[in-house]
């Protein structure tokens, strides 16, 4: 498989050839930084933890380039960080037992540049390879401009391909800015209680990102933990730890709807909701 960057890693954490690999793939997570899938696609990643069918693979887009380096990384150059933020996103992956792990090395720059055609080729390879049925991504309310450039690097590739072999769900998922705002009857509800150990062996991975004292691995079960409990005030709780997503869908069933279109009306009905309340 030819991807763009030189330093693009494929691996497969079974040793297994890449094209079965990617074959078995039916949830695909993609995200711009080495830690964001297991924070946001934790769902995908149980689909296909220890099964052979249904299988996740897992895209990180970005280098590592410019991390933060605090603790036993102070000292390490920006080159010695992004083989260190590599190497974890591939234990990452031995750990949750991904079908197919790709880091597409790009810096952030790439990615955040409008539009990007050397990303979304990559992605149009291995959306043709994976064929996926559910796709995660980052949802267009994030506030990370390099998250923004990968969901629009994603959509366009998925639209290059024709309808018939486009996922059957695209999900917008959390990283930096929830979807707790969202309406209740627009938020799709991904549980994933139960599998604590799981999401702190893949959370502790990234060392070099919460060893610093941004604590992710604590702050993203939280947050799940807080969807769970505050989702519903009337009712006892149905899991203990729930991802919140926006489906994402109707962008593959009209290629003229616009990411700004989409979004207009989730957040006139968040606007609508909150004056109503407050209506004598």
């Amino acid at each position: 498989m030819k991807l763009y960057q030189p330093r693009a890693d494929i691996f497969i954490p079974d040793g297994h050839p890449v094209g079965p690999a990617l074959a078995r793939t039916t949830h695909l997570g993609i995200g711009a930084h080495q830690d964001d899938l297991e924070f946001m696609a934790f769902h995908g990643i149980l689909a296909g933890y220890n099964r052979e069918d249904p299988g996740f693979t897992g895209v990180t887009c970005t280098n590592g380039a410019g991390s933060t380096r605090t603790g036993r990384f102070a000292d390490f150059t920006d080159e010695e960080m992004q083989q260190v933020r590599r190497e974890e996103q591939r234990e990452a992956a031995r750990i949750g037992r991904y079908a197919a792990m790709i880091q597409l090395d790009y810096p952030s720059a790439d990615i955040k540049a409008t539009p990007a055609p050397h990303p979304e080729a990559d992605l149009l390879t291995l959306l043709r390879a994976a064929r996926p049925r559910v796709v995660y991504t980052h949802n267009p309310a994030d506030k990370h401009e390099t998250h923004i450039g990968v969901l629009n690097a994603t959509l366009r590739a998925l639209r290059q391909l024709p309808p018939a072999e486009r996922p059957e769900q695209l999900l917008g998922c959390e990283v930096w800015r929830d979807l707790d705002w969202l309406c209740d009857e627009d938020k799709t509800v991904l549980d994933v209680s139960g599998h604590d150990d799981l999401a702190q062996r893949l959370n502790a991975v990234f060392a070099s990102q919460i060893g610093g004292g941004k604590r992710y691995d604590l702050a993203i079960q939280g947050r799940r933990r807080a969807n769970a409990t505050f989702f519903q005030s009337h009712a006892v709780d149905a899991g203990d730890s729930v991802c919140f997503a926006l489906d994402l869908t109707p962008l593959l069933k009209d290629d003229a709807l616009t990411l700004s279109a989409f979004i207009t009306p989730f957040l006139d009905r968040f606007r609508a909701d909150v004056l109503r309340a407050l209506t004598p």
